[in-house]
């Protein structure tokens, strides 16, 4: 279940008209469906490409994504390989066990504003619900619901570049974790990428994303996800930095075996 933490613990940045590659470091803490504690994350864009490194425990999993190449590549810092996931198959494999059209999603303005990390944020309310076939099973249909509050950083420095890469990606159907986990959840991921595309419509970086994740079916399905329970999440920026990231942060490292997977 590391990888499910692993793989939600993405990237958020947004805004000022100026091309510069972003640096983000997070922290995530997550609660529930097998995962709990805190990780620490650093992401890294550069153009359309995206590489999250986050830290449970002893190990770094990274996953480095090339939206132009059509290429996500998964490893950690235990194994010198590498998976590799040709992201246009795969989309459309993950597009039959989900209902994209019938998606609801919704980020409202509260009001509000707080103080993190130095900055002032806006609140928003946001909900993302997805139908979607549990393992790709359509006799397993069920609802997954993300919901809870987000605060943005508006015109935050690196912004323009986290809408550029985030576009680039929603435009091609991109899904922003491990496609391991995202075979047997479908609906989360979908719902999980919705979730980013629409925070980067809002021209600004969450600094902190507070998310409850549920799932709901009938029949069958029912006392499945009952005993799976809900979980929750918190990312939180502690800091923003923009400045020129070395190409060779975004392929594996030399000598890494690369494994084709599908």
């Amino acid at each position: 279940m590391k990888r499910i933490l692993a793989g939600t613990v993405l990237a958020l940045t947004l805004a000022a008209p100026v091309h510069a590659d972003v640096t983000l470091h997070q922290t995530t803490a997550g609660k529930g469906m097998a995962v709990s504690g805190d990780a620490k994350a650093v992401t890294k864009i550069k153009g359309n490409k995206m590489r999250t490194d986050t830290t449970i425990g002893d190990t770094t999993h990274s996953m480095i994504f090339d939206v132009d190449a059509q290429k996500l590549y998964v490893f950690d810092s235990k194994k010198k390989e590498a998976d590799v996931w040709d992201m246009a198959a795969f989309g459309a494999e993950l597009g039959k066990a989900v209902d994209v059209s019938g998606a609801k999603a919704s980020l409202k303005p509260t009001g509000q504003t707080k103080q993190i990390a130095g900055h002032s944020a806006a609140g928003y309310d946001m909900e993302v619900s997805m139908d979607s076939a549990m393992g790709g099973n359509k006799d397993m249909m069920m609802t997954v619901t993300l919901a809870g509050p987000v605060w943005i950083v508006k015109n935050a420095p690196g912004s323009a570049d986290y809408a550029r890469f985030y576009k680039a990606a929603a435009d091609k159907g991109w899904i922003f974790s491990d496609p391991r986990g995202a075979k047997a959840q479908p609906g989360q991921a979908k719902a999980i990428a919705e979730m980013y595309r629409r925070m980067a419509e809002i021209g600004g970086i969450p600094y902190q994303t507070d998310m409850e994740i549920k799932m709901s079916g009938s029949g069958p399905m029912a006392a499945v996800l009952s005993k799976m329970g809900g979980m929750t999440m918190t990312t939180t920026v502690d800091s923003v930095e923009t400045g020129a990231l070395a190409d060779d942060l975004f392929a594996p490292p030399a000598g890494y075996k690369l494994n084709q997977k599908k």
